[in-house]
């Protein structure tokens, strides 16, 4: 599966699952059109759709397919939301193709979450980049746009740490002590 995660205000993620082509969303056809792109047939023996036509073995490998790549993107999202705790903007928004039952099955997935920097507070920025890098490293099978927010918030980190290190030492402070010249 292909993700992309994107660093900005918020980070979004999304993703398509190799069975959808199409960004993750089918086109209707009207009737027999939709029927037969889908392989659903009327031999008798044969699993029926949510319309009572029979599904051909095609159609039911299919339909198992959609329902794996389905489940991994649910999984995938579920915790990417559970790692990005209260950053996380809104619940997970899926991308759905309707397989030859005439179900819909998430193949694609998006959740948002806030990368904006704490203003004045390098101490809060540190730990908000570090719960961004966990969000996006924490799915099992992170994509390599997964990666690469995690780096993103890497950076950010960082940064954080220099700007605390840099008002530690205006501060009058060295090593974590206060420098008092005599």
């Amino acid at each position: 599966m292909a993700y992309t995660w994107t660093m900005a205000d918020e980070l979004t993620l999304t993703g398509v699952g190799a069975v959808s082509a199409a960004r993750g969303r089918s086109t209707a056809l009207p009737g027999s059109a939709q029927r037969a792109q889908n392989g659903v047939g009327s031999s008798p023996g044969r699993a029926s759709g949510e319309d009572g036509v029979e599904l051909s073995p095609d159609a039911k490998k299919k339909i198992a397919e959609l329902a794996q790549v389905d489940q991994a993107v649910r999984a995938h999202e579920a915790a990417h939301m559970a790692a990005g705790g209260g950053l996380v903007r809104g619940g997970a928004a899926f991308s759905y193709q309707r397989g030859p039952d005439g179900k819909n099955y998430a193949v694609g997935g998006e959740v948002s979450i806030d990368t904006s920097p704490v203003p004045d507070n390098p101490s809060a920025t540190l730990q908000k980049a570090q719960q961004i890098k966990a969000a996006a490293m924490a799915p099992a099978d992170p994509s390599p746009q997964d990666r690469k927010v995690a780096a993103q918030a890497s950076a950010m980190a960082l940064k954080a740490s220099a700007d605390l290190a840099k008002k530690a030492q205006g501060d009058g402070r060295v090593g974590g002590r206060l420098n008092v010249e005599a």
